[in-house]
């Protein structure tokens, strides 16, 4: 009984073993002296919070007295093209533009850029320490023809009367609303001697001044410092110091250079158009004397005739 039982014992031990052998490798698997890592568990990222977009909540209720308008100056120039041309290249992709465009025939002004906006009518520009024009300025343009340099010289194309008067009443309708001071009523050419001629010696500026809209130089003063200036002469770096107050770019160098007599010539086409070669002489130096001198300019009354003396506040 006993040999009997050992047997079957001896058969299972065996099959064990080789079961054994079977499911593990030759070699054993190293042990590591680490604890084993534990899975985190699985974890769901949290939602997006949902973002509201709502208009600002602006109180409107108070105004402060400490302000004025953006538009500082009001720039006059002419479009050396015909109507339709002037407009196209104002309103498409020639990269310029104006805020009005006063047409010639039929006389009109059409409105192109809001006057809140920033039109590219200045370019490189600087006037009374100003820069960048056109940050600061409504550019108004008129339709005009501009010069041709023929075998006598340069010639200036003439303004319609018409249209002179449409610009008139324009510049006054902007300068009554952002109150620009008169002496800033400008031309291109004052912002950009030599560089640019516009609006031109045939543009009237007289008329402007005649309507209350700039100072002018007081004749019988003018008359005056002209025989002073014959009599004694100014030198160069007067004559810049003085253009320089007057607003323009001007070189400090004491020297009759190439800039100088630009700025002369295009202080001439407002002041005394019929010689605008940049020559300075008695009548031009006084001129530049009078004008440069607030208390000696005058400024017309609203349709009394009268004038009086100018100051910045008038």
């Amino acid at each position: 009984m006993t040999s009997l039982s050992r047997a079957p014992v001896a058969a299972i031990a065996a099959a064990a073993l080789l079961l054994a052998a079977c499911a593990s490798p030759t070699t054993p698997p190293a042990r590591s002296s680490a604890p084993a890592a534990t899975q985190a568990p699985a974890t769901t990222a949290p939602a997006a919070p949902s973002l509201t977009v709502r208009p600002p909540l602006i109180d409107r209720s108070y105004t402060s007295q400490n302000q004025d308008s953006r538009a500082l100056f009001i720039v006059l120039h002419y479009t050396v093209l015909d109507w339709e041309k002037s407009l196209k290249v104002l309103t498409t992709g020639g990269q310029v533009s104006a805020h009005y465009l006063v047409r010639d025939n039929p006389v009109a002004s059409y409105a192109l850029v809001d006057e809140n906006r920033r039109a590219w009518h200045a370019g490189v520009s600087w006037w009374g320490g100003s820069t960048n024009l056109n940050s600061a300025s409504i550019g108004i343009e008129i339709v005009n023809a501009g010069y041709v340099d023929g075998p006598g010289g340069r010639v200036y194309a003439p303004f319609p009367q018409a249209q002179i008067d449409e610009v008139i009443a324009l510049v006054r309708d902007i300068q009554k609303r952002h109150n620009v001071k008169p002496e800033r009523i400008i031309g291109h050419a004052d912002i950009a001697p030599g560089r640019k001629q516009d609006p031109g010696p045939t543009f009237p500026w007289k008329q402007l001044a005649d309507a209350g809209l700039i100072p002018w130089p007081d004749g019988p003063l003018v008359t005056v410092k002209m025989l002073e200036h014959e009599i004694a002469p100014q030198d160069v770096a007067w004559l810049q110091e003085r253009l320089a107050r007057i607003g323009y770019n001007v070189s400090r160098s004491g020297q009759m250079d190439t800039l100088t007599k630009e700025v002369v010539s295009t202080f001439q086409m407002k002041y005394r158009p019929r010689d605008i070669s940049g020559t300075v002489d008695a009548e031009t130096a006084a001129l530049i004397d009078v004008v440069s001198t607030p208390s000696a300019m005058r400024v017309s009354g609203a349709g009394d005739g009268e004038t009086r003396p100018y100051t910045s506040r008038w």
